[in-house]
């Protein structure tokens, strides 16, 4: 892999990272607003809360993940998979939630950036592959 597309590759990484903490910065610093903005209603059941608060732990996760990715993308390729299946996932349910009617259209930032996330995911696979280098 070249120099140059090996520094766009960590750019993007740190930028996925970003995306991640901006997450975590709305939905894990500030559940509720969060939830009453994607959802529109208040999250007044400690259950629900402490699932959907955990869901954005998990996010935070990501960032770090993201992050450590960045240092290197041909050595951490495992975390791009377990990210990858996370964001595909993550932006399936949030799809299924918009079009019942249950979530607001703020969801539509989360679908479409995860989505876009995915695919560039998927062209770091297929460089890595066409190059021959190994994945795990």
């Amino acid at each position: 892999m070249e120099k140059k597309e090996f520094v766009l590759f960590q750019i993007f990484f740190i930028v996925a990272a970003l995306w991640n903490m901006i997450g975590v910065i709305f939905g894990y610093l500030n559940t509720e607003y969060t939830f009453q903005g994607l959802f529109g209603r208040e999250l007044t059941d400690p259950l629900f809360y402490a699932i959907y608060h955990g869901a954005w732990g998990t996010t935070l996760v990501y960032f770090f993940g993201y992050f450590i990715v960045a240092k290197d993308p041909l050595r951490h390729t495992g975390i791009v998979i377990v990210g990858g299946i996370g964001k595909v996932g993550y932006a399936i349910t949030m799809l299924k939630l918009f079009l019942a009617g249950i979530a607001s259209s703020y969801a539509l930032i989360i679908i479409i950036g995860d989505f876009i996330f995915s695919v560039i995911f998927v062209v770091y696979f297929y460089r890595l592959f066409r190059l021959k280098l190994r994945i795990l």
